[in-house]
């Protein structure tokens, strides 16, 4: 196995670094200071003015794949960023988890992300003019509107979201919430799943399609807190969705019955992509929590030096080297044979990663005393947003079933032989 990376690698590395370097963090404390004055929802100047610097030097839409060449959408014009596989980007996307807002920075942020990757591989010509553009240029955001609170959403197939054909429209009446993005005054259209045909199979009845933000009937009824912090000036929104119309011609994507089909298309990646960004935020973790115990001092001595803390940093190091072997490992194999044939790796990162994360960060916690639960160190921030992602893209009950029953696959119908045996020790002996 080559661990080298590609001199392409290499280079673009380089070239994130020094904007890290020079432009994102010092912007940290503007971003903070701009971020708690006035309104929540709004744009904050100092991205934009960093958005337009990363596209100026050419480090913009990064995370779109290559182009698929899938046949049923038009090739006649593609929309394409610097291409990256999931390979390549791996390293880049970890660095840009160091800072909450970078990925916005650099055009390379969820929801949106995703979005334009299911634009990018299934939507009409026309879709792409009107919202793919736009959303490529940085010149508005989107939402993606899945999650249910009236049903558990961990299993798709109970999402009660309506989309009735009415003409040559649709009419959709649902509630959405965990949507992400929906509070941020530039976020202009979503994606949206429901039922199209709820007496089709379980995973034929769902469809997706495109919802301009400002249609009559939706209706944002709250910004949801996480753990007390609401994400402004992004956030996730819950969503009423009440007799809403769109036109279907403009708004179906792929086709009727085929959400799952987009689904699966666009959490693979966007799954990794959170796990490559939980490896950077856990490595600033540590780096403060190392920090911190090499400045103070307890019994006479470093805390550094307290055997305990010691075996933590080793831990928390060994750990981070593992998850990152395995996210590479995961993204590897969605480059090389598909996200289907590496669903096994992506359930694996998508456990391990978030619970990583959470484990180190809660030792940085501990190691600040009581700063840790303060504002002051950004830990209970980081933790927040890290134990959300346990359930995120499928919580880790739905992805550990998946690797469960892979690895049960591999004895085959296990079951049926030790029955088969058992049955023929209870043969009585004078009939055999």
């Amino acid at each position: 196995m080559d661990f080298d990376y590609s001199p392409r690698q290499q280079e673009l590395m380089r070239r994130v670094s020094d904007f890290m370097d020079e432009h994102i963090f010092p912007a940290v404390p503007i971003y903070e200071q701009q971020s708690d004055e006035g309104e929540r929802w709004k744009v904050i100047p100092i991205l934009e003015e960093l958005k337009a610097k990363a596209k100026k030097s050419g480090l913009w839409n990064m995370f779109m794949p290559p182009h698929s060449g899938v046949p049923h959408v038009d090739d006649s014009f593609q929309f394409e960023g610097i291409q990256l596989s999931n390979l390549e980007y791996a390293p880049i996307c970890e660095m840009l988890g160091r800072v909450s807002f970078a990925p916005e920075v650099f055009n390379c942020s969820a929801p949106d992300t995703g979005n334009m990757e299911v634009l990018n591989r299934f939507a009409t010509r026309a879709q792409k003019d009107r919202w793919l553009r736009p959303l490529m240029n940085g010149e508005i955001r989107s939402a993606f509107l899945m999650t249910e609170p009236a049903v558990a959403s961990s299993d798709a197939t109970n999402i009660e979201t309506r989309i009735e054909r009415d003409g040559d429209h649709y009419v959709i009446n649902g509630r959405k919430w965990w949507s992400s993005g929906v509070g941020d005054p530039r976020c202009k259209v979503a994606i949206v799943m429901g039922q199209t045909n709820p007496d089709a199979a379980p995973h034929q009845r769902q469809s997706q399609v495109l919802v301009p933000m400002d249609a009559p009937g939706v209706k944002i009824l709250r910004m949801l807190p996480v753990f007390g912090y609401d994400d402004a000036p992004h956030g996730h929104g819950e969503v009423l969705l009440e007799n809403v119309r769109v036109p279907v011609e403009e708004s179906l994507i792929l086709g009727e019955g085929r959400g799952f089909e987009i689904s699966q298309a666009r959490l693979g990646p966007g799954r990794i992509h959170h796990c490559m960004r939980i490896i950077g935020a856990t490595e600033v973790a540590l780096e403060k929590m190392c920090k911190r115990l090499m400045s103070r001092k307890a019994f006479g001595k470093y805390v550094s030096e307290q055997s305990v803390w010691e075996q933590r940093v080793a831990e928390a190091r060994t750990e981070i080297e593992m998850n990152r072997l395995l996210c590479l490992k995961a993204a590897d194999m969605m480059d090389k044979a598909g996200n289907k044939v590496a669903r096994l790796e992506i359930s694996m990162i998508k456990v391990s990663a978030p619970n990583m994360a959470c484990r180190i960060i809660d030792q940085a916690i501990q190691a600040h005393g009581g700063g840790g639960v303060t504002t002051d160190f950004g830990l209970a921030k980081l933790y927040a947003s890290q134990r959300t992602l346990r359930l995120a893209d499928g919580p880790d009950e739905v992805h550990n079933r998946t690797i469960a029953r892979m690895e049960f696959a591999k004895y085959g119908d296990l079951h049926a032989r030790i029955r088969a045996e058992r049955d023929a020790e209870r043969v009585p002996v004078g009939s055999r």
